[in-house]
């Protein structure tokens, strides 16, 4: 059942129960008032409704003209509840009543009244409550629209103007939609819409992912939380192994809520990935979020701590409930072992902020997909690898000599704009032995600078060679780290690579 087909059901059952005070919690008032005139029109009762705006409404009446209470509403329902029994009263604009002072006090009364003449006060906010007003009633929490109401709406708009534009969405696309647009509001679902109708001359299936980012409009930003653009082409070499996991893991992902729950699962969490420094751990999370077509953010838990006291907990509480909002995304925390190293038990503020990222990473509902990257697995506290916060542990290890082919046949056509032929090939990765993918690439972008000062110099095989082995890689700048890495790797986490697994 949904949200909204769940709270009209419970508001009814307040109604017939005669509650005196109802609150419906919603920002999005237009709902609300389609809800209450649908159990008008199917239970045939009559409810009146004011609003600043329109004034007093009948719903379930014979006519829907408004009439004019002169902006006085609760002396208005006092006169009906004392008159009438049975009366249901509701309001849309309704402030000043979430502490103790005149206007609230005389709303009590109302509620009185209500009680006594078995009636019904229903109001429309989002706003809190004074106590003394809640323990006479019931809350019943209108939320967002979910995925399965996003589509039914999505579906309501393409017949309604699928006959003026095309429409090459498909009931996969639709839902796709729907869990990218998760978290707006009705308003704001049809004002993308519309937007993206007009700007596109129609709904096309290669623009989805840039619905996502009416988000970053919608919620004010942190500055822990960046989003990261991302480049046009994404190409990654090798990792195939992690490729094929995450080609599963994309179906379940963005499959409806309704048949996750089925099943008992939920989407998946996200993924840490260790390994040997330039090897494609931070690359992962730019090539999930252009695979998946999701927005990006980048979170630097550095940014979170603060001299004064609360503050750090402070902002990691705002962090968490943005991050929350724009999902789905993809949320990468790079080198999270410098952040959330828990060497120092003396930090109280650092455990603090911990015990709360960890919360969060076990029990947000949200489909959020962390990708956190790590160089020193051992500065990372045990509690981070317990299961459900983590779908799965990867290791990145230096490329074998069929992913540094790849590699470097991606950097010299990216940079150098040429093919290496099967010979030349072959040179140039014996060359690059014991390489990372980021040795490679700074050795192959410097003859790229060395072509822009000459451009009439020619490159061969020979200079790509003299370049690489002019670059110190990190096997001999590091060599205890690597094989340190590499060891853990071995029998801690699965490898990135089917080669490497090998």
């Amino acid at each position: 059942m949904s949200n909204y087909a769940y709270a009209k059901a419970e508001l009814l059952v307040y109604i017939k129960a005669r509650t005196p005070f109802v609150v419906v919690e919603s920002s999005e008032r237009e709902r609300v008032e389609a809800m209450l005139m649908e159990i008008c029109d199917e239970q045939r009762m009559v409810m009146e409704y004011y609003t600043d705006a329109k004034q007093l409404c009948l719903f379930g009446g014979r006519t829907t003209a408004c009439t004019d209470i002169n902006h006085d509403p609760l002396a208005y329902a006092a006169q009906r509840f004392c008159s009438q029994t049975r009366q249901i009263f509701a309001i849309g604009d309704i402030t000043r009543i979430e502490n103790d002072n005149l206007y609230s006090r005389e709303f009590l009364n109302l509620l009185y009244l209500a009680k006594e003449s078995e009636s019904t006060v229903i109001v429309v906010t989002a706003d809190p409550i004074w106590s003394r007003l809640s323990v006479l009633g019931a809350l019943v929490k209108l939320d967002f629209p979910s995925p399965e109401e996003i589509a039914q709406r999505i579906n309501d708009f393409i017949r309604q103007y699928g006959n003026m534009y095309p429409v090459e969405w498909t009931e996969k696309d639709i839902q796709r939609v729907a869990t990218l647009l998760k978290g707006v509001s009705q308003v704001q679902l049809d004002n993308a819409l519309s937007a993206e109708l007009i700007a596109r001359g129609g709904l096309y299936p290669q623009h989805i992912h840039q619905l996502a980012r009416i988000k970053d409009k919608l919620f004010g930003s942190v500055g822990a939380v960046q989003l990261i653009r991302l480049p046009q082409n994404v190409k990654v070499s090798g990792m195939e192994h992690l490729k094929g996991w995450l080609a599963d893991k994309r179906e379940i992902f963005f499959a409806p809520d309704n048949l996750l729950e089925t099943y008992d699962l939920q989407a998946p969490k996200g993924l840490l990935v260790v390994g040997v420094p330039g090897c494609g751990k931070s690359f992962c999370a730019k090539m999930i979020a252009k695979e998946w077509g999701l927005p990006l953010y980048k979170f630097d838990l550095g940014n979170l701590f603060d001299k004064w006291m609360g503050e750090s907990e402070r902002k990691m509480r705002e962090s968490l409930a943005f991050i929350d909002n724009v999902s789905p995304c993809v949320l990468w925390i790079d080198e999270i072992e410098k952040m959330l190293s828990t060497r120092d038990s003396s930090n109280d503020t650092g455990n603090r902020i911990l015990g709360q990222f960890l919360f969060w990473l076990q029990e947000s509902a949200s489909k959020v997909f962390l990708v956190a990257t790590a160089n020193d697995i051992t500065r990372l506290p045990a509690e981070l690898f317990r299961k459900g916060r983590f779908s799965e542990i990867f290791f990145a290890d230096l490329p074998c000599a069929e992913e540094r082919a790849d590699a470097i046949a991606l950097y010299t056509q990216k940079s150098l704009h040429m093919t290496l032929d099967e010979e030349q090939m072959a040179q140039v990765v014996a060359a690059t032995e014991g390489y990372s993918y980021a040795d490679i690439e700074t050795a192959i972008k410097e003859v790229s600078e060395a072509k822009i000062l000459h451009p009439d110099m020619e490159i061969t095989t020979e200079m790509l060679i003299r370049k690489i082995q002019s670059i110190l890689p990190i096997t001999k700048s590091n060599p205890e780290l690597v094989e340190d890495c590499r060891a853990w790797g071995r029998d801690k986490a699965i490898n990135v690579s089917k080669k490497g697994g090998e």
